[in-house]
């Protein structure tokens, strides 16, 4: 080496030295603290002391204020062996508190009032053997925790308040699993699992598997009405849009898995479109407030709707909702007519193209109600029946018999659920109401407080049945049914403005809802599912 370069390395190392022994002879004791050539004590200190000696090997700090241990607050210590901070007021640790520490054996930090702890608070801790979290105030402990933890070799969590639920799903597995050794920790809670120790609890498979609905799409159309249909293996719905004067036809897109527009049909008024699926061909019947009802064709060559049929309208003044019946081989449709002078009215399919009779034509004008708001057909005990909503009367099975009185139906929709016929009254004032068949009639099993409700769909995904409760005063309201207490409860809300409908689509084994609405856009919810102990 040249002696110039010598020089200036003896002068650089000297440096180093002179400065490292200066730097301890000035170093002075921080207040309320005790200090020895390796250690620090503070007790009853406000801060963590920050100018110290970087070769200090343990730091305590007892019975003071500090409230919170933040990113690398600890990086000037970098030969920290032990640390100890008891009894402070520490209510949270965060990311990276501990940055620096590579050296760290033995970390206490008890008595304090913990309820968080960042998922990388420990992050670096590679030669920790100690860990001490005794007594203080942790219900959950993010996942993974201890994932940088290599060299672990006892733990302790005594005086905590865990929850054995799924949050803590991950630390009952760790528990398990672990070489370390690690103090009993018992449940505080729920009920049913306080004082059972973490690692005694079984975990069901599935146990911790949730469901969520996303917002997925948003389609810029007002609709009164989703009717999902599929042909061909392809995917559309139909939506009444008033608004725009038409019934707007949309498809679903399996690659960019959205609704795009496929074919408008325009009318006056339209307030319903439904489709109807004959032997290979598509129909869909539009509803008009003017200018009659119709039904349009698919006409694969021209890759649109075409009109087929008028219909005869002579009893409906005012069509509300329509439903699409078959019994045995025959196909029906029902328009409900919800003013005053009309009638609602039954339509068959007739194919007798020599008596020029291809389509739908009149086959029954119902019983006379008033202001008739939806129907819905049901089969059971081997019978077929036809239920009737008004906003005037109560309800019935037409011949058949009454349901109990409801005021102000404005939606009736039938579901199963375990067997068991239920029905779903959606009542724009008072409570919506589910009732239950059994005995031969129907009875109130739960109400749902709805002002303003205009819909409560009945819907399902797999094993899970749901209730979703429209108005257009507030948000939508999603049940779902719980397997054990064999009824609905609250499960989340989203937010559609005036939503008018509820309809599953599924494509590619994923999920979906489309929600008309009547004032905003339309909306597709992805059903997603969602692991509670991640």
């Amino acid at each position: 080496m040249p002696s110039a370069l010598r020089w200036l390395a003896v002068l650089f190392v000297s440096w180093c030295v002179c400065g490292e022994a200066a730097s301890k002879r000035n170093f002075k004791c921080p207040s309320g603290c005790s200090c020895s050539k390796e250690t620090i004590v503070c007790i009853g200190t406000s801060q963590i002391p920050r100018t110290v000696p970087n070769d200090i090997t343990s730091l305590s700090i007892i019975n003071g204020s500090i409230a919170e241990i933040a990113e690398g607050i600890f990086s000037l210590m970098p030969f920290l062996q032990l640390l100890l901070v008891n009894a402070n007021s520490l209510t949270t640790i965060k990311d990276d508190a501990f940055y620096g520490l590579s050296h760290l054996e033995y970390l206490f930090i008890e008595g304090n009032k913990i309820q968080t702890i960042t998922k990388n608070a420990l992050r670096g801790l590679r030669a920790l053997t100690y860990l001490s979290l005794a007594n203080n105030r942790m219900r959950f402990l993010p996942r993974d925790l201890f994932f940088d933890l290599d060299s672990l070799m006892e733990l302790d969590l005594r005086g905590n308040s865990f929850q054995c639920s799924c949050e803590n799903k991950w630390l009952m597995t760790w528990l398990k699993n672990t070489n370390a050794t690690v103090s009993d920790v018992l449940c505080a809670g729920p009920n049913d699992m306080k004082g059972k120790r973490l690692n005694d609890i079984p975990i069901p498979p599935g146990e911790c598997i949730s469901t969520d609905f996303v917002r997925h799409q948003s389609i810029p159309i007002q609709s009164l009405s989703g009717d999902i249909f599929s042909f061909k293996e392809d995917i559309f719905v139909a939506m009444a849009a008033p608004n725009s004067n038409s019934c707007v036809i949309m498809e679903w897109d399996s690659i960019e898995m959205n609704f795009r527009k496929f074919d408008n049909i325009t009318g006056k008024s339209v307030v319903g479109c439904k489709s109807v699926l004959i032997e290979n061909h598509v129909l869909i019947i539009v509803t008009q407030l003017f200018g009659g009802s119709h039904i349009y064709k698919f006409d694969e060559q021209q890759n649109k709707f075409i009109k087929f049929q008028t219909i005869e309208v002579f009893n409906i003044s005012k069509p509300n909702d329509m439903e699409v019946i078959q019994i045995d081989s025959d196909l029906y449709f029902l328009i409900v007519d919800s003013s005053k002078a009309g009638m609602s009215t039954l339509y068959k399919w007739k194919d007798q193209p020599d008596r020029n009779e291809t389509g739908f034509y009149s086959y029954q004008f119902l019983h006379e109600w008033f202001r008739d708001t939806d129907a819905e057909f049901v089969e059971v005990d081997g019978k077929s029946y036809l239920i009737l909503a008004s906003r005037s009367h109560t309800l019935k099975f037409i011949h058949h018999g009454e349901i109990p009185d409801v005021d102000d139906v404005v939606a009736v929709k039938a579901f199963w659920v375990e067997g068991e016929l239920y029905l779903a009254l959606a009542c724009y004032i008072g409570d919506s109401k589910v009732l239950k068949w059994a005995n031969k009639q129907f009875t109130e099993v739960l109400a749902l407080p709805s002002r303003g409700a205009m819909i409560l769909q009945p819907f399902t995904f797999a094993d899970r049945q749901y209730l979703a409760l429209g108005s257009d005063y507030s948000f939508t309201q999603i049940y779902l049914w719980d397997t054990e207490t064999k009824t609905f409860h609250k499960f989340k809300d989203i937010y559609v403005q005036s939503p008018r409908s509820f309809t599953v689509v599924t494509s590619d084994r994923r999920s979906f809802v489309f929600s008309s609405s009547l004032k905003g856009k339309s909306i597709v919810f992805e059903h997603i599912f969602v692991d509670l102990s991640l």
